[in-house]
């Protein structure tokens, strides 16, 4: 009994020691003096002088000037130097311990504003492809009361629709017409909240407000993947992150107990309940992001100290998941079941799958796809360079947070998207490690962050390559969309609607009721028939065209920026076959502008 008590008071000794050597996890912490030091009025001034150049920055900016390098072509210099005094400034705000968690939320909030509200307030339309079809999608449930019949290959949200009801719900319950109204502003909206689970998540490890600032500073800095638009993605992450700071509260490892006097190792039953509600959400949701959550918790479960948190998520979550696989998504899984089990044999082509071949890209889309590699793989490695040089983390589950992604990377390639989406997943806890690594233990701290700041520029020059140098392709004119909506205000049901990629905005305004072909999306055959002959390659597609139900072929400006860039399909592939079917009598072009055509086919004229 005696050696129990040693070796347990040992044992309680150790953990102490290591929490006690955790930064902000002393006692006696300095309070801020009431006195404004010269560093604290420098970051005061600094921040609405960035601000404020940002601004006068966007004035007299030439959208159609953008091509291989998107915005990084347009913008002018007084954007980036708002930039590069917004980043300066925030690390005169490190520099001093006595800044206040008022001016650190207002940088950070600063640099969401000036990365993600950029292109919110220079673009006329929503921006991205993809969040046109999601707007479409609430759309179509609003317009059928619930479940969408005839969906074709957007079923799958039906069997995944949380999101969707969700906003439909909203829209009705304002009295919106449509999701397009408040979609334009998700990113930086996003991103705004996100920071609430962040910090939560932060805290849960740390108490010194330089690293949990620091950590938000640097996830912002390096979310280049952009996944943030009006997507599910984007709303089963920020519920990702949220249960993850809850659970990571509840570890023994947290030092919000000893600030809150909140326990740890145990359920409170309110607490769990909403994070299985959370965990309902994210599961009815999105199919990607519960095998995540499951990954992540499955790891987080192998410190024998985390069980008993952790299990009792991890049962729920599978449970959960596994009833909604056997029913709403049934239809879905027994599909793809076949295809799913061929990709476990098949880890290597996961892991590379994203990383296309970029051969026939335009130049500007290389450097592009370059530095999103660099970028990510400097994120990894300095994350793995805290963990080695900052012992303390080990003991925090930060490092089996970036780890977690991992397993689901090898399983499946998730459409060439796993990659990213992996990177995605694993930036949260990486970021933490990263300021860690850059903030912590410095017996000088001025000159310790000072060192650092170069590196902060050069992650957020990394970032606004990810982010913006694809922009050509995803920011849309008025024309274009002017084209789209006569399209679905004129084409019959029925109607095919063809196009070379997805780039056109409010392509899927009547998704169920007319089938959409994209020849990005069809098998190499038809890609090279398209090449070699537009007419002969458009064919296929469209014979079963009559005067009841004609076929709509829309070319847009977007669409050719994005075959120029990706180099999918030759990049004259467009004007060859707007050439080919204004010479065509069986062709009429029934709309066209500056930065769109539309033609229709009725069948081949006798």
């Amino acid at each position: 009994m005696g050696k129990l008590q040693t070796l347990t008071s040992g044992r309680m000794a150790s953990f102490t020691g290591a929490m006690a050597r955790r930064p902000g996890t002393v006692a006696g912490e300095r309070r801020p003096s009431g006195r404004t030091t010269a560093r604290q009025w420098t970051a005061r001034c600094v921040l609405p002088l960035a601000l404020t150049l940002w601004l006068l920055s966007l004035r007299h900016v030439r959208l159609a000037g953008m091509r291989d390098l998107g915005l990084l072509q347009v913008l002018p210099v007084l954007f980036w130097v708002a930039l590069g005094l917004l980043t300066l400034g925030f690390c005169f705000a490190l520099t001093d311990r006595r800044t206040s968690g008022g001016w650190f939320a207002a940088y950070v909030l600063g640099l969401i504003a000036v990365i993600h509200a950029t292109p919110t307030l220079l673009y006329p339309t929503l921006r991205y492809s993809w969040a046109w079809k999601h707007v479409a999608v609430v759309d179509a449930v609003i317009r059928n009361g619930g479940e969408v019949p005839h969906a074709g290959k957007l079923t799958i949200y039906n069997q995944w629709p949380g999101f969707f009801d969700l906003n439909a719900f909203f829209a009705q319950a304002t009295g919106l017409d449509s999701a397009l109204g408040y979609a334009t502003w998700t990113p930086p909206a996003f991103n705004a909240v996100l920071l609430g689970p962040l910090l939560l998540l932060y805290r849960t490890v740390t108490r010194d407000r330089r690293l949990i600032w620091g950590a938000a500073w640097v996830y912002y800095s390096c979310s280049w993947v952009g996944q943030d638009y009006f997507a599910p993605q984007a709303f089963a992450f920020l519920l990702f992150v949220t249960v993850f700071a809850l659970v990571m509260g509840q570890l023994p490892t947290s030092v919000l107990h000893e600030r809150s006097g909140i326990r740890t190792g145990r359920w409170p039953a309110g607490r769990f309940a909403l994070v299985m509600v959370l965990v309902a959400a994210i599961i009815t949701s999105h199919p990607l992001t519960p095998l995540m959550l499951i990954s992540a918790l499955v790891v987080l479960s192998l410190p024998r100290r985390n069980r008993r948190v952790v299990l009792p998520v991890l049962a729920g979550s599978l449970l959960l998941n596994a009833a909604w696989y056997a029913t709403v998504a049934r239809p879905y899984i027994s599909e793809n079941l076949r295809d799913f089990l061929n990709s476990l044999l098949k880890p290597d082509t996961n892991v590379v799958s994203g990383l296309a071949t970029l051969g026939t890209a335009a130049p500007g889309h290389v450097v592009v796809a370059w530095v999103d590699r660099g970028l990510s793989a400097t994120v990894f490695l300095l994350a793995a360079i805290a963990f080695v040089a900052r012992p303390w983390v080990r003991r925090t589950g930060l490092p089996l947070l970036v780890l977690a992604p991992m397993p689901v990377l090898a399983a499946n390639a998730y459409g060439g998207e796993m990659i990213f989406r992996a990177y995605l997943f694993a930036l949260p806890a990486a970021s933490l490690l990263i300021a860690v690594l850059l903030l912590d233990r410095a017996r000088r701290p001025r000159l310790q962050v000072l060192a650092a700041c170069p590196l902060l520029l050069a992650l957020l020059g990394g970032l606004v390559f990810g982010y913006y140098g694809k922009e050509s392709a995803n920011y849309f004119t008025k024309d274009e969309v002017a084209a789209a909506r006569f399209v679905a205000a004129t084409a019959p049901p029925g109607s095919t609607i063809v196009t070379l990629t997805s780039a056109v905005p409010g392509l899927y305004l009547r998704y169920d009721e007319n089938p959409q072909v994209e020849f990005t999306q069809q098998d190499l055959d038809d890609r090279l028939r398209l090449v070699r002959n537009p007419l002969e390659g458009l064919e296929g597609f469209v014979q079963r065209a009559s005067p009841r139900q004609p076929a709509y072929i829309i070319l847009s400006r977007a669409q050719g920026a994005e075959l120029y860039q990706t180099g999918v399909l030759p990049a004259d592939t467009m004007q060859r076959l707007d050439t080919a079917m204004a010479n065509d009598p069986d062709y009429t072009a029934v709309y066209r502008s500056e930065d769109a055509v539309v033609y229709r086919y009725q069948g081949a004229k006798s």
